[in-house]
C-alpha cells in the first residue's frame, strides 16, 4: 500500500503548516465540488463545508479539532470558491452553531459515500485486526492497518481512543499469546539459566553477556571466526538452536529482538517480566540465525582466501618451473654441442638431467590449483573443526556432506590416511587425488573437496543449517504449505496475480510478440542488422552538434538560486514533504529533536559519527544524535521518507523536461566504509575497504530504490523494478538500463517479468 497516497488517514486534525504540494495533492477541489458546494449552500456557508469536504476525503476522518487552520488551505479555498477567506481562522470562527457544523458533516459524509461503523463493522475490523496483529511491529503499524482497512471501505474512522483501546486488546492477547508459545516452547529452567546468564560478566571482554551478544563482527580474520563461533556456541549451550518459533513471522522475532538491542542493560531489568521474557527470548533466537549466518560468510570468505592463495603459490610455482624446464633445455643444448665427449657419455648425463621428468601428461592450472590446496590441509582443518558444531543437513545424496561426515569421523578416530575401502562420492576434478596411491594425501584431497563442496551446497540450497537466516531449507523460507493452502487466494490478490498461470502466461506471450514485431520493423528499416554471428547490432550514434544554449541556461539558474546551505535545503525540504515526521513516526516535540534528526542523516551520510556531528552543532549532545540515529535503523522508514522526496520532487513542471518517470538506469557504487564491518570488502579498484550500494535512479533524476550488497557478489537490478512497481499506480517502471560489464543493457517491463519469474524460482 503506499505510503504518500495515504498520508493523512486517520489524522483528527489539520497540522500548523501545509505545503503547496499538501495542497494540491491531498487537499484539492475538484469541479464537481465547487459546483455542489455552491449549490447547496449559501456563500456565508461554503469555506466550512469546504474545508469538511477535503479533510474527510483525505482522512477519513471527520474535522472536529478547533485549532487554527492553515493559512495556505484558507487561501486556496478562497481561491477556488471565489470568496475572501481571512489568514487566520478556525472551527470556531467558522462554525457559530454547533449544530451547523453537525448539518455540514452529515452532508459531506453523505456527498462522499462515508457511512458511520456498525455493530458488523466492529466485528469485521475486529477479525481483521487479529489477523493482521500476528504480522504488524507495532501497535502503531496496526492501528495504521486499521486506518487503511476503514478508509478503503468508506468507513468513518472512529474515535481515536475507542480505536486504540480495541488495538491494545488485541495486541496485548497477542503477547498473551506468545508467552503462552514461549512456554510451551522454553522449559521453565532454561529462561531462569538464560536470564541469569545475560546478566553475568563476559570472563574475556569483561562486559555483560548481552552487551558481548549485541557487539557485531569485526573485520574477516581467524580471531574474528573464533569469537563468532565463541557466541554461537554459548546460545547453543542455551537451548536456543532448539525453539522452534515458525509460527511467528521472522520480521515480528527481529522487531522484538531490536526493542532489546536498542536498550541499555540495564533498563532490560526494569521492564516487566512477561515483556522481558519475550523480547530478551526472542534476542536470543534472532541473535544465533544472524551469527550463524555471520559464522558462514566468514568461513566462506576463509576458503576464498585459501583457494586464492593456493592459486597465487601456484603461479609462482609453474613460472619457477618454465625456468627450470629453460635451464634444462639449455644444458641439454650444451651436452648436443660438446664434440670432445662420446655420444654415449652425452646420452648418459642427458638422461640424468631428465630423471626428474615424470611420464604423466602436464596438469591443469586448475588441477595444479587443486594440488597446491591438499598441501594446506592445517588451515583446512582448523576451519572444518569449527563447522562441525553447526549442525548441517542436506539432502540423502548431496556428496558434499556425505564427505563432510566422513572426515569428522576420521579426524575423530585419529585416522591420519583415507582408507581404500570407503564408499563416498566424488568430483572427476577430485578423484584423481582422492583415488591416488599417497593415502595421506588423499585425506587431505578429500577435506579441500569437502570443505569447497559444502560452500556451494550452502549456495545452492542442497545443505542448509536449521538455525539459520539466509542458508535454511527451503520450505522454511517459503510460505508454509498448510497456510499457502488457506491463504492462497489473499497472497494472489495482494500480490495482483491470476489464479492461474495461464492467464499470467498470456501476457507474456503478447509482450514477447509485440517485442518481435517491433524488432522486425527496425530490421525493416535499418535501425537493427543482424550480423553473421547470429547477434543484433545496431547502427552507430551519431554525434549531435554542440549547443550552448543549456549551459547558459544552467548559468542563470544557478545565478538566480544564488548561494545556499545545506541546512538550510534540509530544512525547506521538511517543510515541503515533512520527511522527519515519517523517520520519527510522529512529529518533532521541539526544534531540538528536530536537528538532532538532521545531524543523525548527516552522519549516516558521511564517516562521521555522532561525537563528531556534534562537534558540529554545538548545542547538541552526542546521546540525542546516537538516540534519533537508531531511529533511522527502524526499518522502513527511510525508504517512507525518500518516497516523500521523490514525489514532491516529481510534481515540480521542469522533471517533464527530463523525463517522463517510467524510465530509470541502476549501476552499483562503491561506498566507503571503516574495515571492522562484516560486510566490508576491498575494491579492487581503489584498494579500500567499501560496501556496494545497488541504486535505480529515474529519468527525473530520483532515487526510487537502494539496496546495500557485498561487492562482486550480486545485483538486484529485477528486484529493484518489481518493489518500485509494486507501489505504483500508473504502471511504474517500463524500461531500465543497466551497465553490464561495460555494456548497456536495457530492459523492457516484459522481460523484467521474465526475468522475475526466473529470479524467484532460483531463489526457491
Amino acid at each position: 500500500m503506499p505510503g504518500l497516497e495515504f498520508r493523512y488517514v486517520g489524522q483528527d486534525r489539520l497540522p500548523a503548516q501545509l505545503s503547496e504540494f499538501d495542497v494540491e495533492r491531498y487537499f484539492a477541489l475538484t469541479d464537481s465540488d465547487v459546483a455542489a458546494v455552491n449549490e447547496r449552500f449559501r456563500r456565508d456557508r461554503r469555506a466550512g463545508v469546504a474545508i469538511q469536504l477535503i479533510f474527510l476525503r483525505a482522512s477519513g476522518h471527520t474535522l472536529d479539532h478547533v485549532g487554527t487552520l492553515p493559512r495556505q488551505l484558507l487561501r486556496y479555498v478562497g481561491e477556488r470558491l471565489g470568496l475572501p477567506t481571512p489568514t487566520i481562522a478556525s472551527l470556531r470562527t467558522l462554525y457559530q452553531r454547533y449544530k451547523t457544523l453537525y448539518e455540514h458533516q452529515v452532508w459531506t459524509c453523505e456527498y462522499l459515500g462515508m457511512t458511520s461503523i456498525e455493530p458488523s463493522h466492529w466485528a469485521e475490523l475486529e477479525a481483521r485486526m487479529r489477523q493482521d496483529a500476528t504480522e504488524s511491529l507495532t501497535l502503531d503499524e496496526l492501528l495504521q492497518h486499521a486506518h487503511f482497512w476503514l478508509y478503503e471501505r468508506r468507513i468513518l474512522i472512529p474515535a481515536e481512543r475507542k480505536l486504540r483501546d480495541l488495538g491494545r486488546a488485541i495486541w496485548s492477547d497477542g503477547e498473551r499469546g506468545l508467552l503462552a508459545l514461549i512456554e510451551a516452547t522454553v522449559t521453565e529452567t532454561e529462561l531462569m539459566h538464560a536470564d541469569a546468564a545475560l546478566s553475568a560478566a563476559h570472563e574475556t571482554s569483561g562486559m555483560r553477556i548481552l552487551e558481548w551478544l549485541k557487539t557485531p563482527p569485526a573485520r574477516h580474520s581467524p580471531t574474528t571466526l573464533t569469537e563468532t563461533l565463541e557466541k554461537v556456541r554459548f546460545l547453543k549451550q542455551l537451548g536456543a538452536h532448539t525453539w522452534g518459533f515458525d509460527a511467528v513471522p521472522l520480521e515480528k522475532q527481529r522487531a522484538y529482538a531490536q526493542r532489546i538491542q536498542a536498550r541499555r542493560p540495564a533498563k532490560v531489568r526494569e521492564l516487566k517480566v512477561s515483556t522481558r521474557t519475550i523480547e530478551l527470548i526472542f534476542f536470543l533466537r534472532v541473535t544465533l540465525l544472524e551469527l550463524t549466518d555471520a559464522l558462514l560468510y566468514q568461513s566462506g570468505r576463509r576458503v576464498s582466501d585459501l583457494v586464492r592463495q593456493a592459486y597465487d603459490r601456484t603461479t609462482i610455482r609453474q613460472a619457477s618451473s618454465a625456468i627450470e624446464y629453460r635451464q634444462q633445455l639449455v644444458a641439454i643444448k650444451a651436452l648436443v654441442q660438446d664434440s670432445e665427449r662420446t655420444a654415449q657419455e652425452r646420452l648418459d648425463d642427458i638422461g640424468k638431467l631428465l630423471e626428474c621428468l615424470g611420464d604423466s601428461p602436464p596438469a591443469s592450472h586448475a588441477a595444479s590449483v587443486r594440488e597446491t590446496l591438499t598441501d594446506d590441509h592445517h588451515r583446512i582443518r582448523n576451519l572444518l573443526g569449527p563447522l562441525r558444531e553447526l549442525g548441517f543437513v542436506g539432502r540423502e545424496a548431496e556428496p558434499s556432506l556425505r564427505q563432510f561426515e566422513l572426515v569428522g569421523t576420521l579426524h575423530d578416530s585419529g585416522a591420519t590416511e583415507l582408507p581404500r575401502d570407503c564408499d563416498v562420492p566424488v568430483s572427476t576434478a577430485w578423484r584423481d587425488l582422492v583415488q591416488g596411491d599417497d593415502r595421506a594425501r588423499a585425506l587431505r584431497a578429500l577435506e579441500a573437496s569437502a570443505i569447497t563442496g559444502l560452500r556451494k551446497g550452502l549456495r545452492r540450497g542442497s545443505v542448509w543449517i536449521n538455525h539459520s537466516l539466509s542458508f535454511r531449507e527451503r520450505d522454511q523460507l517459503l510460505i508454509p504449505p498448510a497456510q499457502w493452502e488457506s491463504e492462497r487466494d489473499r497472497y494472489l490478490s495482494s500480490l495482483g496475480l491470476p489464479g492461474t498461470a495461464e492467464p499470467f502466461l498470456e501476457r507474456l506471450t503478447e509482450h514477447l510478440k509485440a517485442g518481435l514485431a517491433a524488432l522486425e520493423e527496425a530490421r525493416e528499416a535499418g535501425r537493427v542488422t543482424i550480423g553473421t554471428d547470429g547477434a543484433l547490432h545496431l547502427s552507430a550514434i551519431e554525434a549531435l552538434p554542440t549547443d550552448g544554449i543549456p549551459k547558459r541556461t544552467r548559468d542563470l539558474i544557478f545565478r538566480e538560486i544564488g548561494t545556499a546551505q545545506f541546512a538550510d535545503m534540509i530544512m525547506e525540504m521538511d517543510a515541503h514533504t515533512g520527511f522527519s515526521e515519517v523517520l520519527c513516526s510522529r512529529k518533532a516535540r521541539d526544534a531540538n529533536e528536530l536537528i538532532s534528526l538532521y545531524a543523525a542523516l548527516i552522519a549516516h551520510g558521511t564517516e562521521l559519527d555522532a561525537k563528531s556531528v556534534a562537534a558540529m552543532i554545538p548545542q547538541l549532545d552526542p546521546a540525542h544524535i546516537s538516540t534519533a540515529m537508531r531511529l533511522l535503523e527502524m526499518p522502513g522508514r527511510l525508504p517512507r521518507a525518500n518516497d516523500r522526496v521523490v514525489e514532491f520532487q516529481r510534481t515540480h513542471p521542469i522533471t517533464e523536461l527530463w523525463g517522463s518517470g517510467r524510465r530509470a538506469s541502476s549501476d552499483s557504487m562503491s561506498l566507503d566504509t571503516s574495515p571492522h564491518l562484516f560486510y566490508a570488502r576491498v575494491d579492487p579498484r581503489r584498494r579500500t575497504h567499501a560496501v556496494g550500494m545497488y541504486t535505480h535512479v529515474l529519468d527525473q533524476h530520483g532515487i526510487v530504490y537502494n539496496q546495500p550488497i557485498v561487492l562482486n557478489e550480486r545485483r538486484v537490478a529485477i528486484e529493484g523494478v518489481i518493489r518500485h512497481n509494486e507501489n505504483r499506480d500508473d504502471g511504474g517502471l517500463l524500461r531500465l538500463s543497466v551497465d553490464t560489464h561495460g555494456f548497456v543493457v536495457t530492459w523492457t517491463l516484459s522481460s523484467f517479468r521474465h526475468r522475475h519469474e526466473a529470479y524467484r524460482k532460483q531463489q526457491n
